[in-house]
């Protein structure tokens, strides 16, 4: 693959991976109440989970899947911006990856355990002791998997490698310096919002609801420089040094 054709693919799988991920969330946003929903009680989590059925389950799939795409292109932009300057890139695109798949892991509990918990949690023949193991099961899969691994871990990992990749965009021809800025707007908006997820566990801790407004417009940052990189002219690339990238292990 040259240089011209992994500029254009980097770009389109980033585009492609904004708008994947936010077909099947939008589509939550109308039939779950997500994701308000997820600090709501358990009875009416698993009520309106168990009433989505099929059609549900194979919107947080899609959901999960999308979530996994950020892997090849995070690798994809590391061949882009790695140089010998840029030794973090290296760090960044480990943290980008392992963002990706933390994030998928949390978004598909809802496809292989939650489902399990809802019909056990509706039937009408299951006892009172048995919805109330299920809501003690639902709440500790929802805060392992949603808030520590996905929410948490995922987000955190996730503004590392923006700020990463920023930094190496900074020392970049290809990139303007505003879109650079947009990218590190981004990342304080982010962690500032784990606020709420503490909240989850100290009840008195002060929450900042940024994570909504920082993550529009790091999807916005990202699908401007997946435009950004389709637009680059191919003469613009011709006359940029070929170095090959380094890999991971390097």
């Amino acid at each position: 693959m040259n240089r011209l054709q992994l500029v254009r693919l980097t770009g389109l799988l980033l585009i492609s991976l904004v708008l994947l991920l936010n077909i099947p969330y939008t589509l939550l946003i109308q039939t779950f109440e997500y994701d308000d929903i997820l600090r709501e009680s358990v009875d009416h989590v698993l009520t309106k989970f168990h009433a989505g059925g099929t059609p549900l389950i194979l919107t947080w799939f899609a959901f999960g899947l999308a979530a996994l795409l950020f892997i090849p292109a995070s690798l994809l932009l590391h061949q882009i911006l790695d140089r010998p300057d840029t030794p973090y890139l290296a760090i960044a695109t480990f943290m980008g990856g392992l963002s990706g798949i933390l994030q998928a892991i949390g978004l598909l509990r809802w496809v292989f355990v939650v489902p399990l918990l809802a019909n056990l949690y509706t039937d009408t023949a299951s006892s009172p002791g048995t919805r109330e193991a299920v809501s003690v099961v639902f709440q500790a899969v929802h805060q392992y998997g949603g808030v520590i691994l996905g929410e948490h871990l995922g987000q955190t990992l996730l503004v590392g490698w923006t700020i990463g990749v920023c930094l190496a965009m900074r020392s970049s021809s290809l990139f303007k310096p505003w879109l650079v800025g947009l990218g590190g707007l981004t990342t304080p908006l982010m962690l500032l919002g784990q606020s709420e997820l503490l909240a989850t566990v100290i009840p008195a801790m002060p929450v900042i609801e940024t994570t909504p407004i920082g993550f529009i417009l790091w999807e916005i940052w990202l699908l401007l420089l997946g435009v950004g990189l389709l637009r680059i002219p191919q003469k613009q690339l011709a006359i940029l040094p070929l170095i090959p990238a380094r890999g991971l292990h390097d």
